[in-house]
């Protein structure tokens, strides 16, 4: 059993800053790239930012340069921090972590439960 727990979003005026943790436990051999996704209701989920095994970063272009996606290997947690939010940032957050249990088992992509962001004044 492998969980993914986020924590950290919530409400914030336009402008502000946030920062969304996600942690994850249970049957950890090693765990490769994890990542951020959110989604709009209606919409697709989309990939906000995604950090490698070997720390390579990648965003959406929406964020680039506001949001900063981090990783934490001994405690199998990634960050984002978020800063100049906006009103259309607002959506629920997901965790995602690509993990396998054991030295010959393959990956299995993992999703948090979600956190909600609200940009609002």
């Amino acid at each position: 059993q492998v969980q993914l727990v986020e924590s950290g979003g919530g409400l914030v005026q336009p402008g502000g800053s946030l920062r969304l943790s996600c942690a994850a436990s249970g049957s950890i051999f090693s765990i490769n790239a994890m990542g951020w996704y959110r989604q709009a209701p209606g919409k697709q989920r989309e990939l906000v930012a995604a950090i490698t095994s070997g720390s390579s970063t990648n965003y959406a272009d929406s964020v680039k340069g506001r949001f900063t996606i981090s990783r934490d290997y001994a405690k199998n947690t990634v960050y984002l921090q978020m800063n100049s939010l906006k009103p259309e940032d607002t959506t629920v957050y997901y965790c995602n972590a690509a993990i396998r249990s054991c030295p010959t088992c393959n990956f299995h992509g993992y999703w948090g439960q979600g956190t909600q962001v609200t940009v609002s004044s």
